[in-house]
């Protein structure tokens, strides 16, 4: 069969021609929408340091979200957070973003009942698992998001309220062309700081050489920090952060885990 493709450009290109002009009014109103958030004085993400990867909720996470969500479950959309009214007391925060399954934020709640704890992790099946082991523990000074931490930080987080930042294991992003995507970068740590009470500490912790080297690097340079090191690199374990059975693995494989601890000194 013989095709006139002189006809099928001629009926292809004003349909081509639709296109392109949606595109460009897409972008345009993307580009709009943002510079008007940033005006208004929103927080708006642009490079995210995690993949979102939804996994199956078990029975038993999902019944501990339908359980024990309204009691610690915290929301994102409600905004700033007064910490007192939240947990009914004046006790210090610690606060861990990405915390993963939960075991170790759990345990530490439990360990220090006079400290309260936020825990902040995007996927659901982790929320499911750290409030399944909370229920099972009797533990009532945690309270967990959600959301993305950056958004979290930004908008439910008050300015000096925090005695702790703790950052265990994120993505190390280890190819070169995502170092843009680890969350430790110079502007993070900025925010950070804000959200620290003076003499706050924003604890890191990492099973990647080169992150901790990244991580040491950036917070170094950041203004208002003092490294709490004695050699001004890396501190051993506290007691305080739990060996966690994926630290224990990688200790007997030969694996280091750096520990990173830095002061709010102003």
């Amino acid at each position: 069969m013989l095709v006139n493709l002189a006809l099928v450009r001629d009926n292809t290109q004003p349909f081509l021609n639709t296109l392109f002009c949606q595109a460009n009014n897409m972008s345009e109103s993307s580009n709009n929408n943002l510079e008007q958030a940033k005006q208004e004085g929103k927080y708006i993400r642009t490079i995210r340091s995690f993949v979102k990867r939804e996994g199956r909720l078990t029975k038993g996470q999902a019944a501990a979200i339908e359980k024990c969500w309204p009691t610690m479950g915290l929301e994102h959309k409600n905004g700033l957070l007064d910490l007192s009214e939240v947990f009914g007391n004046d006790n210090d925060v610690v606060l861990e973003i990405g915390f993963g399954m939960g075991k170790s934020l759990v345990e530490m709640a439990k360990n220090a009942p006079h400290l309260n704890f936020i825990g902040i992790e995007v996927h659901r099946p982790g929320v499911g698992a750290c409030l399944m082991d909370a229920d099972e523990a009797g533990v009532t000074n945690l309270r967990v998001f959600e959301h993305d931490a950056v958004e979290v930080l930004a908008d439910c987080i008050s300015d000096e309220s925090l005695s702790t930042l703790q950052l265990f294991f994120p993505d190390p992003w280890h190819k070169k062309r995502h170092h843009k995507r680890r969350i430790v970068q110079t502007e993070f740590a900025e925010k950070l700081r804000s959200k620290l009470k003076i003499g706050g500490v924003f604890h890191m912790a990492t099973d990647w050489e080169n992150y901790a080297e990244h991580m040491l690097e950036v917070m170094q340079a950041a203004p208002g920090y003092k490294n709490q090191s004695e050699t001004n690199d890396y501190v051993p374990r506290p007691d305080l952060r739990p060996l966690t059975k994926f630290e224990q693995r990688g200790q007997r494989l030969g694996h280091g885990v750096w520990d990173l601890m830095f002061e709010r000194t102003k």
